[in-house]
């Protein structure tokens, strides 16, 4: 496998790292998340500018036609910079799902948008008390003469509060379906909120929920391998993320313990920190491996749907273990300050938590990596 990005991929990578490194600083970040909406217009505008927001989508649908190995630099660098502007779940889920169930009227009605940043999308999918299922248990739809009626319950489904439109998966009776719905449509409630690694997301409400019969993505009751697909891309994205995460905790723990000094001497020197340091590093770095095997085997439509998915159980295993190895490691060597509000360590403490638990712990992809086997 060529570990190497192309000449196009390392310059997107670069224009956004240095982006980020100018604009999106501690401060500014935290400047942010407290502000009324949680994420920053601007830089959902230059986001948009440097063409993340189309980079995943069809050429035919105002987008780039790229993968995720196009966006796997990008990502590491936004774990680096901890950004809370949903990226992941717009173009690689939401966005994913619409360029591959909808017709053509829904996708030149939402896609175009979505390239250019002036459209957000969510995926609700999440159910209380299913955690890690993706065929919807207790959403339901059912059929009237002038479309369809949803009721059910969603739960943090991140980017919600800012979406111009939602991504519901439902049940009909006979399979999972997809539907297209307006989060101000009458009988649609949110709860807005903050994760605890500073991402806006909701917990959802749908009560006699009236959809016209437009609404529907695809085909009633065949959503199922669509979501699953599209749940794998957004997992190679998120372990790239993590993978970014953890290079700046190695990176900010490094630093710490060259200039910590105890008994007149920086921190650095004692050898078994040295070890810990090492350890972290080299987690780092499998975890940096089988990131870009699970963005290569996502683009890859030669393999089958089980490969991929063994491909992408494997790597978020290993995207779990070594997130809680380097965040740990990284908080003990900084000592007590490790876990205060006013060091980044902290926030990247939480960002490696919250990601080794979305789309499935390593609890869950082993058991989905022996099923697939």
């Amino acid at each position: 496998m060529n570990f190497e990005l192309t000449d196009e991929q390392q310059q997107l990578a670069d224009s956004v790292r240095k982006y980020l490194g100018n604009s999106y600083g501690f401060e500014a970040r935290k400047a942010i998340i407290q502000s009324p909406s949680g994420v920053g217009d601007k830089v959902w505008a230059t986001f948009a500018e440097l063409g993340l927001t189309a980079m995943t989508l069809p050429e035919a649908d105002g987008g780039f036609g790229g993968g995720a190995m196009d966006l796997l630099a990008v990502m590491q660098a936004c774990g680096e910079a901890l950004v809370v502007e949903p990226l992941l779940d717009n173009v690689g889920l939401a966005g994913r799902l619409l360029a591959r169930a909808g017709n053509d009227a829904q996708r030149s009605a939402w896609l175009p948008g979505l390239a250019d940043g002036s459209v957000q999308l969510a995926f609700a999918s999440v159910e209380p008390g299913h955690r890690y299922e993706l065929a919807p248990q207790t959403t339901t739809v059912t059929s009237h003469a002038d479309g369809w009626a949803l009721n059910g319950e969603k739960c943090v489904v991140i980017g919600a509060p800012t979406a111009t439109r939602l991504i519901v998966s439902a049940s009909n009776g006979s399979g999972a379906s997809l539907f297209l719905v307006d989060p101000k449509a009458e009988g649609v409630t949110l709860k807005a909120y903050r994760t605890v690694d500073g991402l806006r997301a909701a917990d959802i409400r749908f009560s006699h929920v009236k959809l016209s019969a437009d609404a529907l993505l695809g085909t009633a009751g065949e959503a199922l391998p669509l979501i699953e697909e599209a749940v794998d891309f957004a997992t190679a994205l998120l372990c790239a993320d993590a993978v970014g995460a953890m290079q700046h905790a190695c990176d900010a723990t490094l630093d710490y313990i060259k200039t910590r000094k105890q008994f007149g001497v920086p921190i650095g020197s004692f050898q078994a920190l040295q070890h810990r340091m090492v350890d972290m590093v080299i987690a780092t770095e499998e975890a940096r491996s089988m990131s870009i095997l699970a963005a290569a085997k996502v683009d890859d439509t030669s393999i089958s749907a089980s490969e991929r998915g063994r491909a992408i159980s494997a790597a978020k295993v290993k995207i779990a273990e070594s997130a809680k190895r380097v965040r740990e490691e990284a908080v003990q060597l900084h000592g007590g300050m490790g876990m205060t509000e006013e060091l980044k360590v902290s926030h990247t403490f939480r960002r490696l938590t919250m990601a080794a638990q979305r789309f499935g712990d390593a609890d869950h992809h082993l058991e989905r990596y022996a099923a697939l086997g």
